[in-house]
Order: C-alpha cells, then sequence, then structure tokens
C-alpha cells in the first residue's frame, strides 16, 4: 500500500497530504465566557536534504498524548511516521483546535499555522515527518502554554524520533519521499515496535550499499526549529 508515494507528486505541487476538517475529533469547551487564546505556531526545517511532511499542530488536555518514548506507536502515529498520513492520527486524538500546514517544508524553509486554545485545553502538540526515512518524525508533545501571555515567544529545537515500526532499510522500496517512489504505510512492523531517539541515517557514503540515501540525507540531533506565539 503506497498511501504517500501516490501523493508525493502532488505534495510537491504545493498541495498538503491532508487538511484540517471539521469532522476531526473535537472537544469543544461550552462556556461562552471563555475567550480562545490564539497560538502562531512555525516551524522551521533545518536539514541539509529531509523534507518535512505538512506538519501539524494541535490543542488538547493534559491527558492526549501523540506518542511516548520507549511505548509501542499507535496505528496513527504509524501512518505519519511511515507514510506522512496524519488523517488516521488526527481521527483518533481529541483536540480542541487542529491545523495543518499547506505543503511540504523543504529545507532552509519554514511554514506556520494558528491553533486556537481555551479553558483546560492548553497544551500544544506538533507532529511531522522526515519523508527520505523509514519512519522518522519529529514534533513536540503535550506543550503546556498556560502561561503565555499576549506577544509571549518560545522557541525550541526538535530532535527525531523513530517509530519503531519499520525497519531503517534505506533501501528505495520502502522510502516514500523524493529520493525514490517507494512504499510509504505497511501494516508489517519488523522492527522493535517501540518509540525512541533516531539513531541517523548511515547511507550509501557511509558503507550501507543498498541504501538508497546519501551523506545529503543524514542528520544529528536538532531536524526543526519550532516557535510558539501567542498572538491573541
Amino acid at each position: 500500500m503506497r498511501i504517500f508515494s501516490k501523493s508525493i507528486a502532488l505534495l510537491f505541487a504545493g498541495l498538503a497530504i491532508v487538511s484540517c476538517s471539521s469532522d476531526n475529533k473535537v472537544k469543544m469547551d461550552n462556556d461562552p465566557m471563555v475567550e480562545d487564546y490564539t497560538f502562531e505556531i512555525t516551524l522551521q526545517n533545518v536539514t541539509h536534504n529531509q523534507p518535512l511532511s505538512p506538519f501539524t499542530g494541535l490543542s488538547h488536555s493534559a491527558d492526549v498524548s501523540l506518542w511516548t518514548l520507549g511505548e509501542r506507536a499507535s496505528i496513527g502515529l504509524e501512518h505519519t511516521a511511515e507514510s506522512g498520513d496524519n488523517t488516521m492520527l488526527l481521527a483518533d486524538t481529541t483536540s480542541y483546535d487542529v491545523a495543518t500546514g499547506e505543503g511540504v517544508v523543504m529545507p532552509g524553509a519554514a511554514s506556520s499555522v494558528m491553533v486556537k486554545t481555551a479553558k483546560s485545553n492548553y497544551y500544544l502538540s506538533i507532529i511531522s515527518m522526515l519523508v527520505n526515512t523509514n519512519d522518522a518524525f519529529t514534533g513536540l508533545n503535550q506543550y503546556d502554554v498556560s502561561r503565555f501571555a499576549v506577544g509571549d515567544t518560545k522557541t525550541m529545537k526538535l530532535p527525531v524520533y523513530d517509530a519503531g515500526t519499520e525497519g531503517n532499510s534505506e533501501l528505495a522500496s520502502t522510502l516514500p519521499g523524493p529520493v525514490s517512489s517507494g512504499e510509504g504505510f505497511n501494516a508489517a512492523r519488523d522492527d522493535v515496535d517501540f518509540i525512541a531517539r533516531h539513531s541517523g541515517i548511515v547511507s550509501k557514503d557511509d558503507g550501507l550499499m543498498q541504501s538508497a540515501l546519501d551523506e545529503s540525507h543524514r542528520f544529528d540531533g536538532v531536524v526543526a526549529i519550532i516557535t510558539i506565539e501567542r498572538v491573541k
């Protein structure tokens, strides 16, 4: 099943894999006196040659978590990490507000979305796939913005996580990104089956001759910079 690879041509023509939809499972505050607070979230890609899938920002309560280190990835996270398709992840996540960027974030570029929070839903999460990988993703999970005043800004460096759902073979047939037109999501899990920090790309330039990747696709630690600003 090649979810991402079928979409990649459209993505690089400026179309997003998914967009914010009113069909998302949203838990709204019913108190009309509760004021929404608006945050601008900007994601900058600081890799050399790892495009990032259209990133999603969402607000939610404290009991919502997109992932936990050392635990199995949900099916929705597996889809996101292997194909860049966040549809199932959002469908299975109770959120207050959701926004997805308009397109792939190329190296050196940035993308922004607006997300609202209110009442008890003052946590933000962000997620995006590194598309020239088997199942690597970056993001921010359960970030508390309850103490932000209007004009407050926080900038953070984002690491890379391995969903642990697909072996990091780096084979062209398993990479959905622009370096190849391989498979995206595959329901079979042939890796450690728990989420961890990613160990990085090996590439054919460092001896993994089967790899479709070269040294330009490597990453070391930080792959993106996220800036969160309360604008209202």
